[in-house]
């Protein structure tokens, strides 16, 4: 299996070279091109449990199984917002990823929702997606991603923050402590601790629709 990063980092997309006997699982809706001998089953991995726990961390229900008949053929995946993708090797660990960041993988990897608790007033979100096992796993985010290696503390605001190695433990507090901040929408932080991997956004959805959110079309009441 070969694999390529074309358009990238604003626009990426991953090409894939798939032989005899390999599988790519995806994302639904991630195939961008492929060859005619590409086949696709779809099906929902791991059972309806899983199914529907990939639901609730923003990711498909569904997920589509791609092979080759006959000779080797090429696919592309291509994430849904503009931005970088990063092929990542995991070696039987597990990660933990924010909504919509996994796109697919080769190998013996499984993803599932986990339960991240109340880790902070008014946070973000309390599932989120983890993604277990051995083989080259596509993770997407929206703008350029940086790779952190983390050695003790470190600080990233939550909309930034796209996945960690399950050896981080994190917060999410606020920055400000006082009644305003609390009121008035202050940053939703994430405070790491221990030592492993952490990957971030350059660009926060959170922070676009914040900015959209003024222009938007008003139905008047005139109407």
């Amino acid at each position: 299996m070969r694999h390529r990063l074309v358009c990238e980092p604003s626009y990426a997309a991953v090409e894939i070279e798939l032989s005899p006997g390999e599988e790519l699982v995806a994302e639904a809706g991630a195939m961008a091109w492929m060859d005619d001998s590409i086949r696709v089953r779809t099906e929902a991995r791991g059972g309806l449990l899983k199914g529907i726990g990939r639901r609730f961390t923003g990711e498909s229900f569904f997920q589509n199984t791609y092979y080759v008949e006959g000779t080797a053929g090429q696919i592309a995946l291509a994430p849904g917002v503009p931005g970088d993708i990063i092929p990542y090797e995991m070696q039987n660990e597990v990660l933990i990823m924010e909504r919509g960041a996994y796109l697919g993988h080769i190998g013996d990897i499984e993803t599932s929702v986990s339960f991240e608790g109340f880790r902070g007033v008014f946070a973000e979100g309390l599932l989120a997606l983890q993604v277990t096992g051995t083989g080259l796993l596509f993770f997407n985010a929206y703008g350029d991603i940086q790779e952190i290696a983390v050695d003790g503390n470190y600080t990233v605001d939550s909309g930034y923050a796209v996945a960690w190695q399950a050896s981080l433990d994190y917060s999410i507090g606020r920055t400000g402590r006082s009644i305003s901040s609390f009121l008035f929408g202050d940053q939703l932080i994430s405070r790491y601790h221990g030592k492993g991997k952490l990957w971030v956004q350059t660009r926060s959805p959170r922070t676009l629709a914040s900015w959209i959110h003024p222009f938007r079309r008003v139905k008047s009441n005139n109407q």
